[in-house]
């Protein structure tokens, strides 16, 4: 991987696109500390701080701490990412009116505009409703009060979703690798400094009442801490093993006689990775399973007595209760199987080989080459969708485990899908540079 770098960084063109991706990476890290009017920070930072395990909480991790300290860039890549999620739903549903735009240029950029028209909505509608839950949390300064406020403060997160879209899609035309993940990557590792600090003070704590109430707790939660990280490093490498693990299909091509020359021949290997929709489906399943408990969130919270219902409605998609857990789980392996079919079309992979001469030992050129790939890709998926999901809601159980006890490890419940999300990106980053050095006649890392 090193190598890789170094020979990237060699090369003009490369070189300049890494460059430029920094360079739109380091004007949004500075678009999140720029504080929106009217808004009391220290207020608000000790709103997101009291719900530990919440939906805040998950928000202002992948906003890189944006959220809690109010500024421009609160609302990161979520609506983005949500509004891309409904297009791409609507382009299933209705595949003569909107999947037809998805084969030709210009009706990419049309679906891109519709893209973008979706994010403006849902930024809109997300900074009304933080607006209020800031006016009901008294967050907000007289002046944010005001109608002249209400619009500054509004304005300033639909402005700043806006431009953040704005940014992914540069990086998307003129740098390295996906502009939503690199965003996404860059928020979660602006947030590690922040979960260790928050380890370091559950450790202190624990240990200062142990001097009144005894060393085994103590004991206990660092031990718990150690083995904790130790998993964490073990899961690095786990998931780098998996997200490289790939299912060959062998391929055999016919001889061909072209003038006096004989082509083909050659046996070779049709690669299908077991994980091959990425870190997609948890950041889809991540922005989508946020909506409930955002929704709920900008209204106050309903009694248990008084409006049963819609408390166990609020209950049930609650970040620190097992059916959130569960849903999570399910709408990985649900998005996972969608991300395949929309991105991977085996009938057209089967076609491309028949052109080509090339033909499954033992299969049919056609449609049975289609189905016997199909097959091996939906198990393949079911494979990664597990994977996927395991990692990712693994730590909300231990999260939900420790809570029990009594004992919470700050950021433990974030720590799956993070990982995942981290490693993915910079495995696909890397993977893009390496594309981009085979181009140019590079030996690199995985070749």
């Amino acid at each position: 991987m090193l190598q890789t770098l170094k020979n990237a960084w060699k090369e003009p063109d490369i070189r300049k696109r890494i460059l430029f991706c920094l360079f739109i990476l380091l004007l949004y890290r500075i678009g999140a500390v720029i504080p929106v009017p009217f808004v009391n920070s220290t207020a608000m930072q000790a709103l997101v701080t009291s719900s530990e395990g919440s939906v805040f909480e998950y928000l202002n991790l992948l906003s890189g701490s944006a959220l809690s300290r109010a500024t421009l860039f609160a609302l990161s890549i979520s609506p983005y990412i949500t509004a891309s999620i409904v297009i791409q739903l609507l382009g299933v549903a209705f595949p003569k009116q909107l999947g037809e735009l998805s084969k030709t240029e210009e009706g990419k950029k049309k679906l891109n505009n519709i893209t973008r028209y979706v994010t403006v909505a849902l930024a809109l509608v997300t900074s009304i409703g933080y607006y209020f839950v800031m006016k009901r949390g008294s967050i907000l300064t007289d002046e944010g009060e005001t109608f002249l406020g209400a619009l500054v403060v509004i304005a300033s997160y639909c402005a700043g979703a806006a431009l953040i879209m704005w940014l992914a899609e540069k990086i998307n035309e003129n740098g390295i690798g996906n502009g939503i993940s690199l965003i996404l990557f860059a928020n979660i590792i602006a947030g590690i400094p922040g979960l260790a600090n928050g380890i370091r003070v559950s450790l202190i704590n624990e240990w200062t009442a142990a001097a009144t109430e005894g060393y085994t707790d103590a004991i206990i939660v660092t031990i718990v801490t150690v083995l904790g990280l130790a998993l964490t490093v073990a899961i690095v490498f786990f998931i780098a093993f998996f997200t490289e693990s790939e299912r060959r299909i062998p391929i055999q091509y016919a001889k061909r006689v072209v003038g006096r020359k004989m082509y083909g021949g050659q046996s070779t290997h049709l690669p299908m990775k077991v994980n091959m929709s990425g870190v997609m489906p948890i950041i889809f399943a991540s922005s989508i399973i946020s909506i409930p408990s955002t929704i709920a969130a900008f209204f106050p919270a309903p009694d248990k007595e008084d409006n049963p219902f819609w408390y166990s409605i609020v209950w049930f998609f609650s970040y620190e209760n097992l059916p959130y857990a569960i849903m999570y789980f399910a709408l990985i392996i649900l998005f996972a199987y969608f991300y395949i079919t929309i991105s991977f079309n085996p009938t057209e992979v089967a076609n491309n080989l028949k052109k080509n001469g090339g033909v499954v030992p033992g299969i049919r050129q056609g449609k049975p080459t289609a189905d016997y790939i199909t097959r091996i890709l939906n198990k393949i998926t079911l494979i990664g969708a597990l994977f996927l999901g395991v990692i990712a809601v693994l730590p909300l159980i231990i999260n939900l485990i420790s809570s029990a006890w009594g004992h919470s490890i700050a950021g433990i419940a974030f720590g799956g899908s993070s990982i995942i999300i981290v490693v993915g990106v910079v495995l696909e980053t890397i993977r893009e540079l390496e594309s981009q050095l085979t181009l140019r006649n590079y030996k690199g890392f995985l070749s």
